[in-house]
């Protein structure tokens, strides 16, 4: 339940009427209009730049089409008044019992309120911190990994199928399996010069690149990636 999706489909139902009366020609692409809070929140709940984006598609003044569209919107039972201001900015004042209704679905829907199915089927890789074992850590560190685990959380919560740091996830896997000093990662005993000494075995890199593969459904973009994932962590 999105209260501005609810308005904005009320919009485009409203052009819609204004169509078929003949008011509005019929091919209106209708993609840029938007329902949102005005800049002033003295001028209403809600605004809608409709009748200024279609006004040039539809050779009309933008306030002719913006009264058309105030006198079906205020007929609605959510909508208390749809005032046109300026060149053709309408702007929506909203009862409110229509802003309590989203409560209950709110508290009945949790941490899960506002999840969003716009990722559905898509793979994202968030590459942040990718701290080398055998490299110094900084305060640039501490910042990328806010920013990085916020990017994460927020494309999962979109819905996206995302997966962290998985250059780093595979380079140790490689430094694990493969330098003399696989029981530290921490820098003390393992040196760049050890893990250069040693290269990876072919089941390592085929471990490595069907792990990256299952991520990755460029073949192109795997192929390319491999090596320079292993160099990374030597």
């Amino acid at each position: 339940m999105n209260l501005f999706s609810d308005i904005r489909n009320l919009v485009l139902a409203s052009l819609e009427i204004l169509q078929t009366n003949g008011t509005l020609p019929k091919e209106l692409n209708f993609s840029n209009v938007t329902v949102e809070p005005p800049r002033d929140a003295s001028h209403g709940d809600m605004s809608t730049n409709a009748a200024m984006v279609l006004a040039k598609p539809a050779g009309m003044n933008p306030r002719l089409i913006a009264d058309a569209l105030s006198l079906l919107l205020v007929n609605d039972e959510r909508v208390i008044s749809a005032d046109v201001a300026g060149p053709g900015f309408l702007n929506l004042c909203l009862k409110q019992d229509y802003w309590t209704s989203i409560i209950p679905f709110v508290l009945n829907m949790g941490t899960n309120y506002g999840r969003a199915t716009i990722g559905t089927g898509i793979k994202v890789n968030v590459e942040y911190v990718s701290a080398n074992p055998t490299g110094p850590l900084h305060v640039g560190h501490t910042r990328g990994a806010v920013f990085g685990d916020a990017l994460a959380s927020l494309l999962d919560f979109a819905g996206f199928e995302v997966t962290e740091n998985i250059s780093r996830i595979l380079g140790e896997k490689y430094v694990k399996s493969e330098t003399p000093s696989n029981h530290d990662l921490d820098g003390d005993n393992l040196t760049t010069e050890d893990a250069k000494a040693n290269q990876p075995s072919k089941s390592i890199q085929s471990d490595i690149l069907s792990k990256f593969k299952a991520f990755s459904d460029n073949k192109k973009a795997s192929d390319h990636l491999l090596p320079f994932l292993l160099k990374s962590y030597l």
